[in-house]
């Protein structure tokens, strides 16, 4: 049955996801700007597991009274494919990026029973100087630096999670289509436990998994390219000239649900013909998000 909003026709398809690790790390400083700054830096060439190892993004800011510390912070959500590829990926960015970082303190946010150790690592930069303590069961370390010292949580906790969550804006013109996928992206960004890992939370170049290149393992998204309508089997409708694309990594089935439905309906707006999703026949992928499904849920 067709549905629309707002003269949007949304088609009846679905949006194919991936089984993931994720997890949820606190990063505290002095103030605003150095806890954005480390989460910027953390959050860095995440976009997606076919070039980065990970995926992660800025999942909201918290004020002084939501953090460990009563300090102002960033909460950063960070997923791999793999349960073993996590606590590297982890390691390696919060080493890198947040203790490196001035005034910071790192914490985690995922209370879970699948915990890694990354404070107890990072501990041995210490070179031996390092302290810890024990604040209401939880071993925090503190690392001696030459600004002061880092703190950071012993242990990070991790769960099964949701990657590759999409839907897709199919619109008359470029500016029409942003408009909307910054709308959509904006309103998503309410929704706790997800994140959009591409820049601004939108993808203009989605792809398809084969080529015809064997050395890459995929490649640009014809059938909603606009200048191959013509030259491939275009999945485009007359009057839709540019196509843009926001994938969804959460902590669970339902934020990413309950993000795509407050998505499609921020981005239904004057300009954009259909919204759609990206599917490889459900052959890949655990989850099937479905538009309808999830509007109706709503």
């Amino acid at each position: 049955m067709a549905l629309f909003i707002n003269g949007v026709e949304i088609e009846d398809t679905f949006a194919e996801a991936f089984k993931m690790w994720g997890t949820r790390v606190i990063i505290t400083a002095k103030n605003r700007k150095w806890a954005l700054e480390a989460a910027t830096k953390m959050t860095g060439f995440a976009t997606s597991v076919i070039g980065c190892k990970c995926e992660a993004g800025i999942e909201c800011e918290l004020d002084a009274k939501r953090t460990p510390d009563g300090r102002p912070g960033v909460s950063v959500l960070l997923f791999t494919p793999s349960k073993d590829d996590l606590p590297k990926r982890l390691m390696e960015r919060i080493g890198q990026c947040v203790m490196t970082c001035p005034t910071t303190a790192c914490f985690n946010g995922l209370p879970a029973p699948d915990e890694i150790s990354i404070g107890g690592q990072l501990r041995y930069f210490g070179d031996s100087y390092q302290i810890s303590k024990i604040l209401e069961g939880r071993r925090f370390w503190r690392i001696p630096v030459m600004e002061g010292e880092f703190l950071i949580e012993e242990k990070f906790g991790m769960q099964r999670s949701v990657g590759g969550g999409n839907f897709l804006m199919l619109g008359q013109d470029v500016d029409a289509t942003l408009e909307a996928a910054e709308r959509a992206v904006e309103a998503m960004q309410r929704v706790r436990g997800v994140v959009m890992p591409f820049p601004g939370g939108i993808v203009r170049s989605g792809s398809k998994t084969r080529s015809q290149y064997k050395f890459l393992i995929a490649s640009t998204n014809d059938a909603y390219c606009p200048t191959l309508r013509g030259v491939v089997g275009s999945a485009l409708p007359e009057g839709v000239n540019s196509v843009l694309e926001i994938v969804i990594d959460g902590l669970d089935v339902k934020a990413v649900e309950e993000s795509t439905r407050v998505g499609i309906l921020a981005a239904c707006i004057p300009g954009i013909r259909r919204i759609s999703a990206g599917n490889y026949g459900g052959t890949l992928g655990q989850f099937k998000i479905h538009l309808h499904k999830v509007l109706d849920a709503g």
